[in-house]
């Protein structure tokens, strides 16, 4: 019960991080003749029918920035970590000029591994 509940706790947070517009929308709707007699910029002005609409794109629009602002602050905080997995030669140049390439610095190291690991024996 707690795992599916937690399950649609997660997707219902998924899905809504990118609905601000239809919350912001919808607010409008249900609060409409409030929004029309109170806080239109444009209620002094019948003719002009805005009946709240310039209320609502500005509500809108600063949703629209306040999500910018986060993708933005979000993609700042991301490591990206790079992996470079092709064989390529790593030269080592001594004071004699000599090149000594990966494969061979790496055969080069000592070789006492092979006393530790060892398969486990049975019985």
């Amino acid at each position: 019960m707690v795992k599916q509940l937690t399950a649609w706790l997660l997707i219902f947070s998924v899905l809504t991080v990118n609905c601000s517009r239809l919350f912001v929308y919808a607010g409008f709707k249900l609060n409409q003749s409030y929004i029309a007699s109170k806080l239109c910029e444009n209620r002094n002005k019948p003719w002009l029918h805005c009946n709240g609409h310039c209320y609502l794109m500005t509500k809108i629009k600063q949703a629209e920035d306040k999500q910018n602002n986060t993708e933005r602050e979000s993609q700042k905080n991301l490591v990206q970590e790079a992996y470079y997995e092709t064989q390529t030669r790593v030269k080592f140049y001594t004071c004699l000029l000599q090149v000594i390439t990966f494969q061979n610095f790496c055969n080069q190291l000592p070789k006492s591994h092979t006393s530790i690991f060892r398969p486990p024996q049975l019985g």
